[in-house]
This record gives structure tokens, sequence and C-alpha cells, in this order.
């Protein structure tokens, strides 16, 4: 189908989406003030479930999945919760910003997964360079990270969320193909379905909510990423992505490791260290260099 050509507003929306995506790290760093990871992710993706479901609703997409697609979304199901888990704990032992730019890694893996599990998704010369260009600013992020609430070994928080995003990259590539086979919205919505009571077990039988910390920030965080973030951010990427190439829309992935640490720096009070600058900028640049190649026709 002929997509539409971008417009002013159309870029500020998806810098703005994106922007969502950076804030989503200093959202998890509040929450974890009262809210121990698992705990943080029961409530987080609650919220996200009534929000998807309610506009799946009013859209009448239906969400039972067929029979054959089970299998299928409970393995994404349990794969999400993995990924998930995985990055609150890491964010638990790591900053805000040092965080942000290590999930904005993720795309850095689903082009390598693409590579090995989406027919016609080859990684090229240029995209190759971008990758490289990324994973240095990751390296450069996480060997100089110190250790943070308790983290004995130095990186090991920021390495935790590192791997998260290797898991994201690789869930991506998986959702991409079960798209090939059913609703966007119903794959949203069932791995977070399924991956709710996971979440909410694990919190049951091993973490207690701080009572005492619980306040405006904390409870503020879990509705940023429950409602904002899964919510609203869900929405308005999917707008775009109806309306223009998905792969122009995924080009300003970039801002999110930019937002995150502007984002950790005024609201978290992190502080903006050299290894940080050059972390956002090779980051930044080699997703840059990714995303021009995904954009060109």
């Amino acid at each position: 189908m002929p997509w539409s050509k971008l417009s002013l507003g159309t870029v500020v929306l998806a810098v703005a989406v994106h922007s969502l995506w950076g804030g989503n790290a200093v959202a998890i760093k509040f929450s974890l003030e009262a809210f121990p990871p698992m705990w943080t992710a029961f409530l987080r993706f609650s919220l996200a479930v009534v929000c998807v479901a309610l506009w799946a609703g009013f859209r009448g997409i239906p969400m039972r999945p067929k029979r054959s697609e089970w299998w299928w979304l409970v393995l994404l199901g349990i794969f999400f919760s993995i990924q998930i888990g995985v990055m609150n704990i890491g964010f638990q032992h790591t900053s805000g910003s040092i965080g942000s730019i290590l999930m904005a890694t993720n795309p850095i893996f689903a082009a390598l997964w693409a590579h090995l599990l989406v027919a016609g998704d080859r990684l090229t010369r240029q995209r190759i360079i971008g990758l490289a260009v990324a994973f240095l600013g990751a390296a450069v992020v996480i060997l100089q990270s110190g250790p943070i609430d308790g983290a004995t070994a130095v990186g090991v928080g920021s390495g935790l969320v590192f791997l998260s995003a290797a898991l994201l990259g690789g869930r991506l590539a998986y959702t991409g193909r079960l798209l090939q086979r059913m609703d966007e919205v119903r794959v949203v919505l069932w791995q977070m379905v399924i991956s709710v009571p996971v979440f909410g077990v694990a919190a049951f039988m091993s973490e207690n909510i701080l009572w005492e910390r619980v306040g405006l920030a904390p409870i503020a965080g879990i509705v940023y990423q429950g409602l904002v973030v899964a919510g609203l951010g869900f929405l308005l990427l999917t707008y775009l992505m109806k309306r223009y190439s998905t792969s122009v829309i995924t080009s300003f992935n970039f801002v999110s490791p930019i937002s995150g640490v502007l984002l950790s720096v005024l609201l978290l009070g992190d502080q903006m260290t050299v290894h940080v600058l050059a972390g956002v900028a090779l980051v930044g640049t080699g997703l840059y260099l990714v995303a021009r190649h995904q954009a060109s026709p």
C-alpha cells in the first residue's frame, strides 16, 4: 500500500512517542522506591491490560485467540515475562540514565535476530557499522558503570539491563513473525495477560512492598509505565504505523536514549558524566545509521 508523506506534525508525534520510551527508565526507578521489581511489573501490566483491552473493545477487535495461536502466545508470554523481570531487577542496581541508554540498544539485537528469523531482512554493510558503533557505546557504559544499591560487581545492574535489551530484540523479531499470522493488538494484549499472573506469583512469594515509601513518585511511576507507555504509547505507535511505513516510524528510536538521559538528570539527579555522554552519542549514532538504512527506499 502507498504510505503517506510525513508532515511536520507527524514528525513531532513520532519524536514524542519515542521520547516516552526514554521516560520509562525514570518511571521504573521511581516505582522501585516502594515496589520491588516483580511488584512493579505486576502493577504495570495489570494497568496496561485494562488499557489495551478497552482499546480493543472500542475498535471491535476480537481478542480470543484461535486454537492454533495459543502455543505461540504462551511462548511469547514466557519470553516477555523473563525479559521484563530481568530489566526491572537490573534497573534496581543501575542508574536511570545508564539503563535508558542500554535499553535503547534493543534494535541492535532485533536486527541481528531478524537477520536469522525474518526473510529478506538482511544485515548490510551500513547496518553492521551502525550496530558496531552502538555496541561500542553500550560497552563504554557498562565498563564505566559502578555498583548501586548493594550490587557488588561493577556493572552488574547494567549487565542485566543489557541482557534484557538483547532479550527484547529477540522478542521483537519473534513478534514480527507472529504478526504475519495474528492481529497485532491480540499479540500485544496476550503477552501481557500471560505475564501478569507470573509476576503476581513471583511478587507474592519473594517480595514485600515497602509501604512506608509508597507515595506520589512510586505511584506516578507505575501509572506512567502502565498507562502512558504501554497504553497511550502503544495507541499512538499503532496510529502512526497504520499510516506510515514501519521502518520510517521506528527510525526515530535514536531519540529514546537522549530523552532517557535528560529526564534522568532532571528528575533523578543523575550525573552527566563523560561516559554517559559518550554512550548516548555512540548508541544514538549507531541506531541512526541503522534507521537511515531502514527508512531509505
